[in-house]
């Protein structure tokens, strides 16, 4: 019996491990694109260590490795895209990290008191980002619609103060005619 308990409590805590492992990923789930500034650092190597803003392709150059399309993939996607490129040839166990420095931006118009383009912060939602634009202009109605740069193909979608916002999205705020 303590033999089956000690395998059950055994595998509980492997398993634990390796969803803590990709906890990053599946939290922020934050897909790197165009204009991000990215932080990769390898531990012990400054020579490996970088900072570089993503290209309008979605590639960084990066040492020993070359240009490296990284759009659309998580900062602990390209942890192990680096780690596994480094991996033999160049080093024997590689500890790399990524990090955003500086997130791509959202843009905002319509009827809002300062209309334009702001940087991007996580949690961030269609209500913050008019308090940010300065609140909503005298005419504004409490029509919203959002284009995601994600999904372009997607129609406009309809937003409200507590839609989130993604980096690249275009707001507008309608204006009321009453």
């Amino acid at each position: 019996m303590f033999r089956v308990i000690s395998r059950i409590a055994l595998l509980f805590v492997a398993s634990s491990f390796l969803s803590l492992l990709h906890a990053e990923d599946k939290v922020s789930g934050y897909r790197l694109g165009p204009d991000d500034l990215i932080k990769i650092s390898v531990l012990n190597e400054p020579n490996l260590s970088i900072e570089a803003r993503l290209s309008d392709a979605g590639t960084v150059s990066y040492p020993f490795l070359g240009e490296i399309h990284i759009k659309g993939k998580t900062p602990g996607e390209v942890e192990r895209l680096i780690t596994d490129g480094l991996r033999g040839a160049y080093l024997v166990d590689p500890k790399v990290n990524v990090s955003v420095l500086e997130y791509r931006k959202y843009y905002i118009g319509g009827q809002v008191k300062q209309p334009g383009a702001y940087p991007y912060q996580p949690g961030l939602t269609v209500g913050k980002a008019v308090a940010l634009a300065g609140g909503f202009g005298e005419l504004a109605s409490r029509d919203i619609v959002i284009l995601r740069e994600d999904d372009p193909a997607q129609p406009q979608l309809e937003a409200d103060v507590m839609t989130p916002v993604h980096p690249g999205d275009v707001i507008t705020v309608e204006e009321s005619f009453f």
